[in-house]
């Protein structure tokens, strides 16, 4: 029992107002299902293998699974961050998080987006795009295939980006249209320009050395076994809870 995690009843009480209420027949304890699933979801392990401290790994994944597509755990992160962000400053990149063989089987339903698995020089995997306030804490996430351009990404996350002051990004989102789009949003690029271009671009450097940060939290989340190595088919349900617990809780 002292090595397997659980939420405090201060963490529940700041939890419990983004999950539905239970109705009818009595379910197992809110308390015990997500401290069971944060666990397995930090470690990497297979449902089948939760331990017996918790409750039955059908439990586990059924409510996992129906919460993921309620988008529950999406709402949760929105609800805790939206208190807690300083967005003065905000930073944008994007990472590979590496798909297992069974996060990509069985036959697409009709209407779905997909996978969001592709092939890319380092095999099958899912690109996390994520925007995050001056401290490195997301603010929000899009997921792409492996293979799609942080163009891509940015273009998805801009009309949800929040009031700010400043956006600092890498080279790699070195676009006129992309800077125009941000000064039109009253922010200002911190971008340094691409090599390939003729005439350089003048940047904040000072201000620049702050978007670590963002590689930071991408660092903290891959600590998260079934974060780091994507497990799950459905694209919705494996990583926010990772963000929620990790900078918000």
């Amino acid at each position: 029992m002292s090595d397997l995690f659980w939420l405090t009843d201060e963490q529940m009480e700041r939890l419990r107002p983004f999950f539905p209420k239970s109705h009818g027949k009595p379910r197992v304890e809110d308390r015990r299902v997500l401290s069971s699933i944060i666990f397995m979801n930090r470690n990497g392990m297979r449902w089948r293998d939760a331990p017996r401290e918790y409750c039955p790994h059908k439990t586990l994944y059924n409510r996992w699974k129906r919460w993921g597509d309620m988008g529950i755990f999406m709402r949760t992160m929105d609800g805790l961050s939206a208190a807690k962000a300083e967005p003065q400053t905000i930073m944008i990149d994007a990472t590979c998080l590496k798909a297992h063989r069974t996060a990509s089987g069985l036959r697409l339903k009709r209407g779905s987006r997909g996978r969001l698995i592709g092939r890319t020089k380092g095999g099958m995997n899912t690109r996390l795009h994520a925007v995050t306030d001056q401290n490195g804490r997301p603010l929000n996430f899009f997921m792409t295939a492996g293979q799609i351009s942080d163009y891509t990404g940015a273009s998805a996350l801009l009309d949800s980006l929040p009031m700010a002051q400043w956006l600092l990004a890498d080279r790699g989102y070195d676009a006129d249209w992309f800077r125009d789009a941000l000064e039109e949003k009253g922010i200002t690029p911190c971008i340094p320009g691409r090599r390939s271009r003729g005439k350089p671009v003048k940047y904040d450097r000072r201000k620049y050395k702050r978007r670590n940060r963002i590689e930071i939290m991408f660092g903290r989340l891959k600590d998260w076994r079934r974060v780091a190595t994507r497990h799950d088919r459905c694209p919705t349900v494996f990583f926010s809870l990772a963000a929620t617990v990790i900078f918000w809780l």
